[in-house]
């Protein structure tokens, strides 16, 4: 079972300053608005989070802060993945430390590894923390998939416990839902929270909930209310808006909505840049049907 809240559990924006430096009191404002509308946990350093251009003082320094503000209020999810293992382990052991409620790690990405490289890989660090793990299965970007097999023996350590999921693939979330059963699934695309939901599904770590965290948390809540009708609404009615938060590579799409709704969390680093135009006015047309 999973040791964690069930919902919806935001992948937090690193927002940034004028210069690109971390904007912590932002973060604090962020992190505090999430907590108010709902949010059933946080994410930190996360892709969302643009963790890859994160210097390793900022990436522990950002973790540090969202548990320090969100005070056990609501579980803290630390990314801590690479595709280097011991490093992975270093930000793993130090994320505890800080005092993190449980760790998010992706699959080796470029060198990828085989099926038994990647249980040694996630192993290694499982063996050496004591908070809960969730599996971060994302092919399209890594071009890694873990296969079942590879999941049914992680799933027999205690400290791996669930799985984000955001292969796309249902048949494959059925699949892990009837070979894994001890295993937690986190839908990763907004777009499937529902569906993933209906396979047994425990929540979304959502990229959208940066901009509608209420909507996402109601909607995992009436799921599980059984109020299937009023959670299947919601999905449809952000349908086109999710489509465009995706246009162009996350974060990109959903640091420009929350700096077009007001939330000011600042630029990229790059090699991430600004939307493009056309992709970003048909964003905010997406936003601004949502409102009529």
């Amino acid at each position: 079972m999973l040791p964690l809240k069930k919902g919806s559990y935001v992948a937090i924006v690193t927002p940034f300053n004028p210069d690109l430096s971390v904007n912590f009191t932002k973060l604090t404002e962020l992190v505090e608005w999430h907590i108010a509308q709902g949010t059933d946990g946080i994410v930190a350093c996360g892709t969302t989070g643009e963790s890859p251009t994160l210097t390793d003082e900022e990436h522990l320094a950002v973790i540090g802060h969202v548990v320090k503000t969100v005070n056990k209020r609501i579980p803290v999810i630390a990314g801590t993945g690479s595709n280097d293992t011991l490093y992975s382990l270093h930000l793993s052991e130090e994320a505890e430390k800080l005092g993190a409620d449980g760790l998010l790690l992706i699959t080796p990405y470029y060198n990828k590894a085989n099926d038994e490289g990647l249980y040694l890989h996630f192993t290694t660090v499982a063996d050496k923390v004591n908070i809960p793990i969730i599996l971060y299965n994302v092919p399209g970007r890594t071009g890694v998939n873990i296969p079942v097999s590879v999941l049914k023996r992680l799933a027999q350590h205690k400290n791996i416990v669930a799985i984000k999921e955001a292969s796309g693939n249902l048949d494959f979330v059925l699949k892990i839902a009837a070979e894994c059963p001890g295993l937690a699934i986190f839908s990763g695309n907004d777009s499937q929270v529902l569906p993933v939901l209906s396979l047994g599904g425990v929540g979304v770590i959502s990229v959208a909930a940066n901009v509608f965290p209420k909507v996402f948390a109601d909607m995992c809540r009436f799921y599980r209310e059984g109020k299937v009708a009023e959670a299947t609404k919601l999905q449809v009615k952000y349908a086109v808006f999710i489509e465009n938060l995706f246009t162009e590579v996350n974060p990109i799409p959903v640091k420009e909505a929350m700096n077009h709704l007001g939330h000011n969390v600042g630029g990229f680093r790059l090699p991430l840049c600004a939307m493009s135009d056309k992709p970003k006015a048909a964003l905010i047309d997406a936003m601004n049907r949502l409102r009529d």
